[in-house]
């Protein structure tokens, strides 16, 4: 128990105006004063579920799964492990291989799961850090184009570097207000997210000092930023698409409040899609409307609202507009084209790659295939993954080509031992237990997931892990 967490009586006292009838006020303050458990989501773009269940029973991690999300686990690691190495500096953190992630922070993805089996053009539209985001792309199996944004400009930052490291490759990442997809990219959409920014009351359990600043009037104010949000929402839509709105706070001003305005202000044109059967039990937290208002005690998880709606006509938008500007990307000429789909065939076995060869100086880049009707909407923080760069003699691939596209070579890859990637992810040079007379580039793999690129010399590796990316902490190792 953390009795020290902060729980202001104000608070209780609006959380006792609106708590169902079947939950006690008693069993929330309890829940909201127990630790947290960890969970963690595998990341299929890198590993099966199957795969990562071996690796747990190999290494002593206890799983148990979470009933929403297929490939999402509580999970505990043996104490003296867990004393020594924090789980960011495993092998199948660095890797890519899993997020951690909360486990009722998976259940807004897997509300849109349905609907992205039909869906080429994805908005996440606050996206950072990047768990959601990266479970769309995986959902997505990084077919499609995913759009995500993020206001704060510093954690537009640290989204793309979550992107890199899951090896996410179909995302487009943009920096604005999320007001204004309504207007710029005026029903264009076959599903979005809005996990909006709230007061955050759910998230107590992590931070005891989430309600430090909390007051009515401020739920109030953010609720007036979420109704505009998901008014953008609607419009950048298509007919016949879904939205999911979701929060991690548990007052209606934030919730129930603004799905109403959004019923309201599109009557006739939208409608509730129920959740109580999104998974086994979902019924318990289902509220009469069939929006999922998951409190800490009913699943033993952080508080979340989910609803799911589906759009079912069209309004005119009077305050559509057009970005301005150039386009500053060209499509890769022929011969260049030719000469890097002939270099990686040639080295690595890789005979053809999903998406289009873009040009930006002497930057090579790969979007998504459904990116063309998108890519001058709006301006954009970043477009698909840099694969290159290009001089006079050809391309020098650059990190994310292995990270989000290493998994299709066949030749020209190692797999590195756990000493081998602490040296890597610490900036040093591999040492080859034997001498090679291969010659360029390589993909280095840990836990068989790419993490990045080196070049063969005779007796090891040269590292090219970019500068940014060296951590200095003890890695993989804890005994």
């Amino acid at each position: 128990m953390n009795t020290s967490t902060y729980i202001p009586e104000s608070f209780l006292a609006d959380v006792k105006s609106y708590i169902p009838e079947h939950l006690t006020i008693e069993d929330f303050v309890k829940a909201c004063q127990s630790p947290l458990r960890r969970s963690v989501r595998v990341n299929t773009l890198k590993m099966s579920v199957e795969e990562f269940k071996q690796y747990c029973h190999t290494n002593d991690w206890l799983i148990d799964a979470v009933p929403w999300c297929d490939n999402g686990f509580w999970l505990t690691r043996p104490e003296a492990e867990e004393e020594k190495l924090p789980i960011g500096n495993t092998e199948l953190h660095l890797s890519g291989c899993i997020y951690v992630q909360e486990a009722s922070s998976m259940l807004p993805p897997m509300a849109l799961a349905e609907a992205l089996e039909d869906s080429q053009v994805v908005l996440d539209m606050a996206a950072a850090p990047g768990s959601k985001t990266s479970q769309l792309a995986a959902m997505m199996d990084n077919q499609g184009v995913l759009i995500a944004n993020e206001l704060s400009s510093s954690r537009v930052k640290v989204l793309a570097a979550n992107m890199k490291r899951m090896g996410v490759a179909n995302c487009a990442l943009s920096h604005f207000n999320g007001s204004i997809f309504g207007d710029y990219m005026f029903e264009c959409f076959d599903s979005i997210l809005l996990d909006a920014p709230c007061s955050g009351e759910g998230t107590v359990r992590k931070d005891a000092d989430a309600l430090k600043n909390w007051s009515l009037q401020s739920n109030i104010d953010i609720s007036d930023v979420q109704k505009q949000l998901i008014r953008s929402a609607f419009f950048a839509l298509k007919p016949g698409g879904t939205l999911v709105y979701s929060t991690c706070t548990l007052t209606p001003v934030e919730n129930q409040a603004v799905c109403s305005y959004l019923l309201e202000q599109f009557k006739g044109l939208i409608e509730i899609e129920p959740l109580d059967k999104l998974f086994d039990g979902a019924e318990k937290a289902t509220t009469d409307q069939g929006y999922l208002h998951v409190w800490p005690q009913i699943f033993d998880s952080e508080g979340f609202f989910i609803a799911r709606f589906k759009k079912t006509g069209s309004v005119d938008n009077p305050e559509q507009k057009i970005k301005k500007g150039a386009f500053p990307f060209t499509a890769t000429d022929v011969k260049l084209q030719n000469t890097f789909h002939c270099y990686i065939k040639k080295h690595f076995g890789i005979k053809t790659l999903s998406g289009n060869l873009m040009t930006r100086d002497k930057e090579l880049w790969l979007f998504p295939d459904a990116l063309e009707q998108l890519q001058n909407k709006i301006k954009y923080a970043r477009l698909g993954i840099q694969i290159g760069t290009t001089h006079k003699n050809g391309v020098r691939l650059e990190h994310e080509f292995a990270t989000a596209l290493g998994h299709h070579a066949t030749d020209n890859t190692l797999a590195m031992s756990q000493q081998q990637a602490c040296d890597y992810f610490q900036g040093k040079d591999i040492r080859l237990a034997q001498p090679t007379t291969k010659t360029g580039e390589v993909i280095l793999t840990l836990c068989g997931a790419p993490v990045g690129l080196g070049k063969w010399q005779k007796n090891k590796v040269k590292n090219s892990l970019p500068r940014d990316l060296v951590s200095n902490a003890q890695l993989i190792t804890w005994v």
